[in-house]
């Protein structure tokens, strides 16, 4: 499956205002690119032995992950914040998998900072992490000829407006990067097309090449599932579907507070 555009998002970058001219830069040398952000969707599951522990154990464990969740909750929208943490439930979407934490910051030192957090919590004996993707924001080399403001919104994501989030990592065959740049655009003008048909579906595209395993890890958020079906099941019959290498393993996500989520992996 190939990925639309992202809704539109205004930009504030000083440039893309009348009067703003962006600086220019010393003869041969490249533009100075903006600066990105690392994206992280870290996949947790709570081992069987969790729930044969004595309940008041069982609270006390997860109690620990609430406060260590609540302690990074409490920088957000300040100047001291390195990290924006978004948590989800994936109970009773997938069975190899509990809840997902969406990580997103300047540089890779807050994603492990967490990471280490969690791995010093008592409660660690008892989480595995089937599934972990790490990528980076980047803009498109594709035009969007229906709305040029897409692109403003690739280097810098503003997740979690949106209840639901559908999550997976993305490969292409080598053939698609054989074709020339001006095929590809052609291919992807039918391809945002039916994207920009689904206002409802904003996708967050971020970029994955040398970092992991995938070349893409794509997160589409919406109010409406049926929506994001729809879009999927349209994408499918499109000319790019025949490029895809992969586009599994797909996760349906619910934005969860992690109060209410710890609720749902056991009787606490």
């Amino acid at each position: 499956m190939s990925t639309p555009t992202p809704s539109p998002t205004p930009s504030s970058t000083p440039a893309s205002r009348p009067g703003h001219a962006p600086q220019a830069q010393p003869t041969g040398k490249p533009p100075t690119p903006g600066k990105r952000q690392f994206v992280s969707f870290s996949f947790y599951k709570l081992l069987p032995e969790f729930r044969r522990l004595p309940v008041d154990q069982q609270q006390q464990l997860l109690n620990g992950l609430v406060e260590l969740v609540e302690a990074y909750g409490k920088t957000a929208g300040t100047s001291d914040q390195k990290l924006i943490l978004l948590t989800y439930s994936c109970v009773g979407t997938r069975p190899d998998v509990d809840l997902m934490f969406w990580k997103i910051g300047k540089d890779l030192d807050a994603l492990q900072t967490f990471s280490a957090d969690v791995n010093r919590l008592p409660l660690a004996g008892y989480l595995t992490t089937p599934h972990s993707f790490l990528a980076q924001t980047k803009r498109s080399v594709y035009i969007d000829k229906v709305d040029a403001s897409h692109d403003e919104s690739r280097t810098v994501i503003r997740p979690g407006k949106h209840k639901y989030v559908f999550v997976y990592p993305f490969v292409k065959k080598r053939e698609w990067y054989l074709l020339s740049k001006h095929t590809r655009q052609g291919i992807m003008d039918e391809h945002i097309e039916i994207g920009n048909k689904y206002q409802s579906v904003r996708l967050n595209t971020t970029y994955s090449f040398g970092f992991d395993d995938q070349e893409f890890v794509v997160a589409f958020e919406t109010e409406h599932p049926s929506d994001f079906l729809d879009l999927v099941q349209e994408l499918r019959e499109s000319e790019g579907s025949r490029y895809t290498e992969r586009d599994t393993p797909i996760f349906t996500a619910v934005q969860t507070p992690m109060r209410d989520l710890v609720k749902q992996l056991a009787g606490v």
